[in-house]
């Protein structure tokens, strides 16, 4: 390996709080594994979707439901708080495929007033078929 490299990874290692090298290196190709999982739309994916609305916007929370209840199968759960007078964030606790969550998150962030849609995902399950 390159002096320059070894020393840039000796740098995260410290930073992340890696006890060694191969420590780091396993959460390394953890993290690609989990990536390349959920690269195809068939795998099982869990996690949450972020949004953030105008709820004065004329109809935004009734489409956010009617959106919510046609991809009900993947919602396990959701959070929502006012942020302020005019402005609500709703979190969406997810499971399923991941073409199947991609669906919902598509649909949710084309509702009018919905100003920001964001998921956050890691794999459901990792085996050896899902890993292509």
């Amino acid at each position: 390996m390159e002096p320059e490299l070894l020393k840039s990874f000796d740098l995260l290692v410290a930073q992340k709080g890696f006890a060694t090298r191969s420590e780091a290196i396993r959460d390394l190709i953890r993290n690609a594994l989990v990536h390349e999982s959920l690269s195809h739309d068939e795998s099982h994916a869990l996690g949450t979707i972020t949004l953030v609305y105008d709820h004065r916007h004329g109809g935004v929370k009734e489409n956010m439901m009617e959106v919510q209840h046609l991809h009900h199968q993947v919602i396990s759960s959701s959070i929502h708080v006012h942020l302020d007078e005019e402005k609500c964030l709703e979190v969406l606790v997810v499971h399923g495929t991941v073409e199947g969550i991609q669906g919902l998150v598509k649909a949710l962030t084309n509702v009018k007033g919905v100003t920001h849609g964001q998921p956050v995902l890691i794999a459901g399950e990792l085996s050896e078929h899902h890993i292509h």
